[in-house]
Formats: structure tokens, C-alpha cells, sequence
């Protein structure tokens, strides 16, 4: 299995100890090496840098630059899966989205998101996680879940009208009744009205 980018990210910075790195060379070589098992480019490394600061992993010495130090890391308590938990979830999702399907094989990015999250009461077990590309993380991170639901229903439709594919049309207009019966929503305007 591929390294994901944060563990690239991490064995460049534990090549260099305590020296104080710009972002661009370790952009640069995470590229290179992803490139190695992917088709593609990764997605984002310079946003796992910053998360890995954020985790407290990484020191940010000044803007756009970063270092590693084992000596002074910070112990900081994040809310993640276990590495085998986090394989637990991929291998029971097949390798693949759970939205819509694609995984290592199309070359796509995956991602092991919480169901429910922390502050909702969620868990860390493996019940409580899904696997998502990365396009459909960044949906469900901007919106919740019935949120990016309703958007893609309504993509969908406006998909379907352009076709003129009525059944199409007749199975989303069912689900946008569906989210009127529960009240969920309701800010979100339904296109077939």
C-alpha cells in the first residue's frame, strides 16, 4: 500500500532533525515520491505540513518554515484512528469511496473519516469510520453530511432535466420530498421549485 502524504511528509522532516526547512523542497520531494505509486500528483502536501504543525508535530519557525525536533516535540491529543484502525476501515470499504466508488486502482486519494464526529459523541472505532476520496472529504468537511447530500441530489437533478431523463428526475424529486418530510435542510432551496 502506498504511503499517504502526512507519512511522507513526517520521513522527510526525520531526515533532517532540528534543521529549519522550507515548505517547497518538502513539497517537492513528497511530489517525487508520491508520483512513484501514483498516477497523479498528491493532493495538497503543503496542507499536511500545516496539520502536522497544528498536531503539534512540527514547529513553525516562521512563515513557511517548519521543523522537526524529537527532542522538543509537543505532546499534543489528537483525535484520530489507530494506523490499524485506519487499515481496518480501508480494507472493510474495499479501497474504494464510499460516495461514489473510486479508490487506489483510479489512482485517487483515500481518507479515513469519522461518521460521527468527537464533539457528537462519536468514537474512534473502527464502526465509526468510512472512507472517503478526497474530493468527497472536502464536500463533507465544508457541509454535513444530509448538507453535501442534498447539493449532490440537486446536481444530480439539474443533470437529469438537461437529459431529460424522467426517471431520473421522478427518484430526486422523491429524495427532496424526503428531506421536506423530515424538515431537513430547508435552507437549502430545492431546485424543482
Amino acid at each position: 500500500m502506498p504511503k499517504p502524504i502526512d507519512e511522507l511528509v513526517m520521513e522527510y522532516f526525520k531526515r533532517h532533525p532540528k534543521e529549519e526547512l522550507k515548505h517547497g523542497p518538502v513539497v517537492d520531494w513528497v511530489t517525487e515520491q508520491y508520483r512513484k505509486s501514483h498516477p497523479t500528483n498528491p493532493r495538497d502536501p503543503w496542507r499536511a505540513i500545516r496539520k502536522l504543525h497544528q498536531d503539534g508535530t512540527l514547529i513553525k519557525v516562521r512563515k513557511g518554515v517548519y521543523m522537526y525536533d524529537p527532542i522538543r516535540i509537543t505532546e499534543v491529543e489528537t483525535w484520530d484512528f489507530s494506523p490499524e484502525t485506519k487499515t481496518a476501515i480501508l480494507k472493510r470499504d474495499g479501497y474504494r469511496c464510499v460516495v461514489c466508488g473510486r479508490g487506489t486502482r483510479e489512482g485517487v486519494e483515500l481518507t479515513v473519516d469519522h461518521i460521527k464526529p468527537k464533539d457528537m459523541g462519536g468514537t474512534n472505532e473502527a464502526s465509526n469510520g468510512e472512507t472517503l476520496c478526497t474530493q468527497h472529504n472536502l464536500i463533507k468537511k465544508n457541509y454535513s453530511q444530509t448538507e453535501a447530500g442534498k447539493r449532490f441530489f440537486i446536481k444530480l437533478y439539474e443533470s437529469a432535466v438537461a437529459m431529460n431523463d424522467a426517471k431520473m428526475i421522478r427518484f430526486c424529486k422523491g429524495i427532496f420530498d424526503m428531506y421536506d418530510r423530515f424538515g431537513i435542510d430547508e435552507q437549502i432551496q430545492r431546485p424543482d421549485k
